[in-house]
């Protein structure tokens, strides 16, 4: 079925030559796998990278949580790789067991450290977790270990208030994030992650790079390199995708496609001279 087919057949369907999804964090209560599902079901693409954290090994580790959508994740992703999607499993550093298993395939799943993807146009993408360039995560594990519980702890209060704003029939609203971008210290670490990967990436002669991580959804051009994150499904509910004309776009997905209140999802476009031709 091409992408004319699906999208006549299914009116909130979408073909991609290329989507990415990362920070699931499968196992835990802050995963939004019921929203991750809807998107999965109405968006295809001929290659899906699963670029890490997408299983939560911290948290398993801790105590057992998993629900039966959590399991469904999981079987469309191997569906998916079945019918022909290309899958990549990228590890990252909360499902960094698979880092024992690089070069393997897991029901068709490819599983490496890191990806490079073609786009249409000849540019070459460098696609990685991002957890190599946190240098908490790679020089004080035990802080990072704290920030990942007092984060759950936000994620449990932003849980709540986000059921509360369904009640009243407002889209989903990530309070983690926003509360994030008031802190100082969060932007700057942010601002040293991307140009860090941005320095490795020009580094190996990729024209851009594609990594999760941080849970912040963006494109955008630094210092002549493409920086592409595709979010999270605990805050951000988004993806990072490649059209078939070669354009690179954020599509966050706030609604469930077929819900009861009938909202479409909603795509959200970066501006134009960075979707279009860099």
């Amino acid at each position: 079925m091409d992408s004319h087919d699906l999208q006549n057949a299914d009116p909130f369907a979408f073909h991609y030559r290329a989507i990415w999804i990362s920070d699931i964090h499968l196992g835990t209560a802050g995963c939004k796998a019921e929203y991750l599902l809807d998107f999965l079901k109405h968006n295809e693409s001929d290659r899906l990278y699963l670029v890490g954290d997408i299983i939560d090994g911290w948290q398993l580790k801790k105590s057992w949580y998993w629900k039966q959508s959590h399991n469904d994740v999981v079987q469309k992703v191997l569906r998916k790789a079945r019918k022909g999607t290309k899958v990549v499993y990228i590890a990252g550093n909360h499902d960094e067991v698979l880092r024992g298993f690089l070069g393997f395939s897991l029901g068709d799943i490819d599983i490496v450290d890191e990806a490079i993807h073609d786009m249409k146009d000849g540019r070459r993408l460098w696609v990685t977790h991002g957890d190599y360039f946190d240098g908490i995560v790679t020089q004080a594990k035990w802080l990072a270990h704290l920030g990942d519980f007092a984060y759950n702890i936000i994620l449990s209060l932003n849980h709540h208030y986000n059921r509360l704003r369904h009640r009243m029939g407002y889209s989903y609203f990530s309070l983690s994030q926003y509360l994030k971008q008031q802190v100082k210290n969060a932007v700057n670490f942010i601002t040293d992650f991307e140009n860090n990967l941005v320095h490795e990436a020009r580094r190996r002669g990729y024209d851009g790079v594609v990594c999760g991580h941080i849970h912040k959804a963006e494109i955008r051009e630094i210092d002549g390199i493409l920086y592409c994150n595709d979010g999270d499904w605990v805050e951000s509910l988004s993806a990072l995708v490649e059209t078939h004309t070669g354009e690179l776009k954020i599509v966050y997905w706030p609604y469930k496609a077929d819900s009861p209140a009938g909202r479409p999802m909603v795509h959200s476009l970066e501006p134009a001279h960075l979707t279009a031709h860099l």
